[in-house]
């Protein structure tokens, strides 16, 4: 709704003979008597221009033409501001683009003919998916939606890390507890991975094997056992979730030679060897940080050969714009956040294109059980593990309650809060809107034949309720919602819109009366009621909830 009044403001300022690249901004005013919009150009444009800004604000009104039907009144207020008030009629006719549009409202073609890639989740294959790595995954999936449905051509990637040392202490934990299982005395070692998984995977081996391979030194089948056994407990968990990805990136391929004989990882080196950045010292290879201004130049390649984890992230973001991604973003957990500057400096070098490389840090996640927290260590064993907390409160509040809150804070996971059947529950209370407007329309199909199916939003002009009005403009902020939920990468964002919706909903369900109306105004209601039941589930499809009929 906002982009409605930017032409015509636009339009004033060149009849005002006003130029200017600013942005014009449109926002909604808290207190509805400064009315329905308005915008600050004026008082901003009067700073560069040195003019009495509420003189400047009286100027443009006096160039404003808006077509009959639209805006009723404009008016000056304040150091400068332009309020528009909104013919109410103008509202309700444009509410029905949610009926025309139905699942395709707040869709555009913004991106369409660019492909995008989201990376999310990405877990090392070292153990079942914990909490923590579950609020990365559903705010990935979430922004996967979300730039669908601006025409982006969206691949879903999971980053496997099947190489390194982590995977050489998983092959080694499951080599120690075969060798238990074949009756042999072991000391496991503190630094290795002790949860019962492990025993469970050396039992499988055993079973299979028997104790034939407890003379073997070679620990390639320890780790592929464990790594195949492992990642498809992962994928199990993350379809709980609804969490399907389209392609799954292996880390070792970085580290293997390609066409020209070099591994990806290798190019990279020589590339920002070429430009100056490559040093070897202490039996390490260093990228020079502190050419760039940092204080400690970053280790690539460890003393003991191995790579840190810089280093193949580095080449795996080169294959991305080696395969055309116009869009790139990343979604990290808190671990991360000192790394992935000095892999964009490093393709900065490299001569990338970075402006395409969008980061998501979400920061950790504690779960509380009747007031008491969970703490989280996966090497250690007990770990809060995701399929613990589905199987505890279902995989709809598993979902919203990991985006509920601002991926920049840190999440608190309310066990007992997310299985309340009450409105203080935000799952229950938004699903309750939804079911409570299907219930009603079968109400009204049954009791006075409504057809849902051939609700056209005509009769929409008949309302003239003051919370009718508010909830049809709430309706009409919806693309906007997604258009803000993707320029922060934030879907908590449309968590909150949606909110404000189901509010604004039980409020007009309370305060107009709906089958006992006049049969125009039943109708108009029962029409504004399925526009209200088409934008929660727009927004529940994006968050990945479901839209229940009944509860």
């Amino acid at each position: 709704m906002r982009d409605f009044f930017v032409p015509y403001i636009k339009d004033a300022l060149h009849s005002a003979g006003i130029v200017t690249d600013r942005d014009i901004q449109i926002e909604k005013p808290t207190d509805k008597r400064f009315g329905d919009f308005s915008t600050n150009i004026a008082f901003l444009l009067s700073k560069e221009l040195k003019r009495n800004p509420r003189e400047l604000a009286g100027e443009l009104i006096d160039h404003l033409s808006f077509p009959e039907g639209t805006v009723v009144r404009t008016e000056v207020a304040g150091p400068g501001f332009v309020n528009f008030h909104l013919d109410p009629a103008f509202i309700m006719r444009e509410v029905r683009e949610v009926l025309r549009s139905g699942a395709a409202f707040g869709c555009s073609t913004a991106g369409r003919g660019r492909k995008a890639i989201v990376e999310y989740v990405s877990a090392n294959p070292t153990g079942p998916l914990t909490v923590g790595r579950g609020r990365g995954g559903v705010l990935g999936d979430c922004i996967a939606n979300l730039l669908a449905t601006q025409g982006y051509e969206v691949t879903r990637e999971y980053y496997f890390n099947d190489a390194g040392r982590q995977m050489q202490i998983l092959a080694e934990s499951v080599r120690f507890r075969y060798m238990e299982a074949c009756g042999l005395p072991v000391e496991f070692p503190d630094s290795h991975y002790q949860g019962d998984y492990i025993r469970d995977i050396a039992a499988e081996l055993f079973r299979e094997h028997g104790s034939s391979l407890n003379e073997t030194e070679n620990l390639q089948l320890f780790k592929e056992s464990a790594e195949g056994i492992i990642f498809a407990s992962i994928r199990k968990t993350l379809s709980r979730l609804s969490i399907n990805h389209d392609s799954f990136f292996n880390e070792h391929t970085l580290y293997q030679a390609g066409a020209h004989g070099i591994s990806p990882n290798q190019a990279v080196i020589d590339a920002l060897d070429a430009q100056g950045f490559i040093s070897r010292h202490e039996n390490a290879t260093w990228f020079l940080t502190t050419k760039l201004g940092q204080e400690k130049d970053k280790v690539l390649i460890k003393s003991s050969g191995d790579p840190s984890y810089r280093l193949p992230d580095i080449a795996y973001h080169v294959t991305k714009f080696d395969r055309g991604f116009s869009l790139m973003v990343n979604v990290f957990g808190a671990d991360h956040i000192d790394e992935y500057p000095d892999v964009n400096e490093a393709l900065k070098i490299l001569g990338y294109d970075t402006s395409r490389i969008r980061v998501a840090i979400n920061q950790f996640v504690t779960t509380t059980v009747g007031g008491q927290t969970i703490k989280m260590s996966t090497r250690k064993g007990n770990a809060d593990m995701l399929d613990e907390l589905i199987d505890e409160v279902g995989a709809d509040a598993t979902r919203l309650f990991f985006i509920m809150r601002s991926k920049d804070s840190h999440l608190n996971f309310d066990i007992d809060l997310a299985k309340r059947q009450s409105k203080d529950n935000p799952v229950f209370y938004l699903q309750y809107a939804h079911a409570r407007i299907c219930s009603l329309l079968r109400m009204a199909s049954r009791e006075i034949g409504f057809d849902v199916d051939a609700a056209s939003g005509e009769t929409l002009t008949r309302l003239a309720e003051p919370v009718e009005f508010e909830l049809a403009s709430a309706l009409l902020d919806y693309p906007e919602v997604i258009q803000s939920c993707l320029r922060f990468l934030e879907p908590q964002k449309m968590v909150e819109y949606l909110h404000g919706i189901a509010e604004l909903y039980h409020k007009f369900y309370q305060e107009c009366p709906i089958l006992k109306a006049d049969p125009e105004v039943c109708a108009a209601r029962l029409e504004l009621s399925i526009c209200v039941r088409q934008v929660l589930r727009n927004g529940f499809s994006l968050l990945g909830i479901s839209a229940p009929e009944s509860m």
